[in-house]
């Protein structure tokens, strides 16, 4: 029994001692000169600052001659430099977006009152149908649907905010036209 309570004091002593060497240790030299008295410095004056301003206050970093910290090591550089170069549509794609006008081939159209469409088909022999308003190809917009014609207008806007437009016409051919 009398082993035991020896080894437990011992125990207790030498956590107790391992505790109160790392604490010393901890205290960091801000809060050591933070201690010191500076002579502007009243005891009333440091009783009043809360313990964030007399942190700052031990602190100051000096930017002479000194690069700034924060800028990043790498930076990103301009994909191109041409002003003029068309921004890359950034949209998910679906549907109709997913053809070009020039890859599909004009088969009807059909005329009804406030409510005309146009039949299109792929290079497979697949078919799909038109409507005014409809997107069309990456940057596409369907905008009338005439007696022999699907026009689509191409909106694209460039680096610099530049719109562009451009007119695409699908005609519809005549049996045994090609």
């Amino acid at each position: 029994m009398k082993k035991s309570t020896f080894t437990t004091k011992r125990l207790l002593y030498g956590t107790a001692s391992v505790l109160l060497f790392s604490m010393a240790f901890l205290v960091s030299p801000a809060h050591a000169a933070l201690e010191q008295k500076s002579p502007s410095e009243s005891p009333l004056q440091k009783d009043q600052m809360s313990p964030d301003q007399s942190l700052n206050a031990a602190f100051e970093y000096r930017t002479d001659n000194r690069p700034d910290p924060f800028v990043p090591f790498i930076t990103e550089k301009a994909a191109s430099t041409n002003i003029n170069e068309i921004i890359p549509v950034a949209e998910q794609l679906s549907g109709m977006q997913l053809f070009e006008p020039g890859q599909l081939k004009l088969v009807a159209i059909v005329m009804a009152k406030n409510n005309d469409f146009a039949m299109a088909e792929d290079t497979t022999g697949k078919g799909y149908i038109l409507h005014k308003g409809m997107k069309i190809g990456k940057r596409g917009v369907i905008t009338a649907i005439q007696n022999n014609e699907v026009i689509i207008e191409e909106t694209a806007f460039t680096r610099v905010g530049k719109k562009l437009t451009n007119t695409i016409v699908m005609l519809l051919k005549k049996e045994g036209e090609e």
